[in-house]
């Protein structure tokens, strides 16, 4: 949770420049599967869509000025960007500009920063230009 309210901070911050989105995918470490002795919720493995927009619920919560999007059952997204467990995207005009490692150690917030960071300075390097027509 500590991770997703480092996100939501982040979207916060660059609002501005950028809009944000989470997708909630499989669940890493289902109660009656793959245990972690420190998960936060007892979520079984999903058996059906419905299972889920339930565990997404609880994702929204921890972050719920972020839109959230859920994954399909056949994993379509985690398996197109390689997300599992959790990972970090740019996307810009449909091209992949920042793709974080796979997560949790190549899950990295500072990272993403930097680079929102480094395109917000070339956007205000950048001349602005007014139109008025008369």
């Amino acid at each position: 949770m500590a991770r997703l309210r480092a996100f939501e901070s982040l979207a916060r911050h660059f609002v501005d420049i950028a809009d944000f989105l989470l997708i909630y995918i499989e669940e890493a470490h289902p109660s009656d599967g793959w245990v972690s002795s420190d998960a936060a919720y007892d979520i079984p493995k999903h058996q059906c869509l419905q299972d889920r927009l339930r565990a997404a619920q609880l994702m929204k919560a921890g972050a719920p000025d972020c839109p959230l999007a859920v994954d399909t059952m056949d994993n379509a997204s985690s398996a197109a960007y390689g997300a599992y467990f959790e990972r970090l995207y740019i996307i810009q005009e449909q091209k992949v500009m920042y793709q974080g490692g796979r997560g949790p150690e190549g899950y990295k917030i500072s990272e993403l920063r930097r680079w929102l960071d480094q395109y917000k300075r070339r956007l205000q390097a950048m001349p602005s230009t007014v139109v008025v027509e008369v």
